[in-house]
């Protein structure tokens, strides 16, 4: 599977309806019903929930990550078990309307609330995936800027690499990048055992909240949510658990897979949170004003190696995400519509798709290249915090969808799976109000804190 070529518009007939798909990672359709148990049907089924949860620790994660661990130290930690449920309650409702629709989630979006509602869930999606692309790119020029590479020359050439990687370039390259990236990730817990002796405080911080109402710690608990619960991640699970071609047989299975990402991508926070903490913030308090600090975090496990373990892993993560956030955007609003997409197609024949790629890919590169240097980290942890108040307006389409029964039938959400989902609602709803309330009082002089 290549991009130019892999990243297709994959057409599929199911129920009477023509699906356009989004491009996602290469994932084995099942074909026919496997009669395996255990282990190795879950195999079979595994994929889509994993990628999307480790996807989800990109440039925007890794860097939001470190900066709680620097200035916050592990006082936020109690936040993650919030975000571990809310996290597999929305993706495993997403892997169930993949499942039982065999439909990406743009598309239920048209066919249940029409055109207008369907402009505005899209262009929601278009704000959030510039300002994660933003971040992407960001995170490029801060990797890059470790080994004394200015950004106005790696944000131009990551740019033009991307797309000439979209239009020829093997997948099998990208995938690759991914692995070695995948690798970084798993440093992190390494270096936190080895920093941190006395897991006692660590564990302590899980079960005692403590909450500092100032605007920077609060706008920090709404980057954490807006980049562990992205609303890109929901789109790409559902049209990947639909394309995978997943029936309901396997719907248990696929419900596993979703929540085990939940949880996988959730631990590798916790871990760089404990590890940048152990080695930054010692009880809190210090910042992160570049890469490189963040790389300190490292240290434990590579020593001299730490800073260029961190600018490669970062670099590569931001590349990829970067690579595959417009061409997926464009994928998702084109399908939303009915538009003609594909890269593999002229421009010609595909205008809007090709026209939605390049707006993403320059706004965010534009965006970077105005900004300050010192200004990068900031604006990464910034795009995270939007994605957590754009969150809303997807999980609430998204459960509308789930209790449609004419969509899901016997597999509608009951009453207890609403009290969840709808709870799960609430309280990012509320992260939004509280950032909105302190934010309010402090621009008149009044501090919670």
């Amino acid at each position: 599977m290549t991009i130019g070529r892999g990243l297709r518009e994959a057409v599929v007939a199911q129920r009477g309806r023509v699906v356009s798909r989004l491009p996602s990672f290469p994932v084995p359709r099942l074909r026919g019903r496997f009669r395996r148990r255990g282990l190795l049907a879950f195999l079979a089924v595994m994929g889509p929930g994993i990628i999307a949860g480790v996807a989800g620790n990109d440039a925007g994660g890794l860097t939001t990550y470190s900066v709680m661990g620097a200035e916050t130290g592990l006082r936020l930690l109690w936040i993650f078990p919030i975000t571990i449920v809310i996290l597999a309650i929305v993706q495993e409702m997403v892997a169930r309307l993949g499942v039982v629709t065999g439909q990406g989630l743009s598309d239920l979006i048209r066919e249940r609330f029409g055109v207008r509602w369907t402009v505005f869930a899209m262009a929601v999606l278009l704000i959030a995936n510039i300002a994660n692309t933003i971040a992407n790119l960001a995170g490029a020029a801060a990797a890059l800027d470790i080994f004394g590479v200015p950004k106005w020359l790696t944000v131009p050439v990551v740019a033009v690499a991307i797309w000439g990687l979209v239009l020829f370039a093997s997948y099998r390259i990208v995938e690759r990048v991914f692995l070695a990236v995948m690798v970084v990730f798993l440093a992190y817990p390494i270096a936190a055992v080895m920093a941190t002796p006395d897991w006692t405080p660590v564990l302590h911080a899980f079960v005692t909240p403590s909450l500092e109402l100032d605007p920077r710690t609060v706008l920090l608990m709404v980057a954490v949510v807006g980049t562990t619960i992205t609303p890109y991640m929901q789109f790409y699970l559902q049209s990947a658990v639909a394309e995978k071609g997943i029936d309901e047989e396997e719907l248990r299975l696929e419900q596993a897979d979703a929540v085990l990402g939940s949880v996988w991508t959730n631990v590798i926070a916790v871990f760089i949170v404990v590890a940048t903490a152990a080695a930054i913030g010692v009880g809190g308090g210090a910042a992160i004003a570049s890469a490189a600090d963040a790389a300190h975090a490292l240290e434990p496990v590579a020593g001299p190696w730490a800073e260029a373990l961190f600018g490669v892993g970062l670099f590569g993560a931001s590349v990829l995400a970067a690579t595959i956030m417009p061409i997926s955007t464009a994928f998702v609003i084109c399908e939303a519509f009915g538009w003609e997409s594909g890269v593999g197609k002229r421009f010609a024949d595909a205008p809007v798709f090709f026209g939605i790629y390049t707006f993403v890919l320059a706004a965010g590169g534009l965006v970077v290249l105005l900004v300050a240097e010192s200004a990068l980290i900031p604006i990464i942890v910034g795009s995270q915090n939007l994605q957590g108040i754009l969150l809303p307006v997807v999980l609430v389409f998204m459960v509308l969808l789930v209790n449609d029964r004419r969509l899901m039938g016997a597999h509608a959400n009951g009453r207890w799976g609403n009290v969840l989902a709808w709870g799960a609602v609430a309280v990012v709803v509320a992260l939004n109000v509280v950032l909105l309330g302190v934010t309010l009082l402090g621009a008149v002089g009044i501090s919670l804190g």
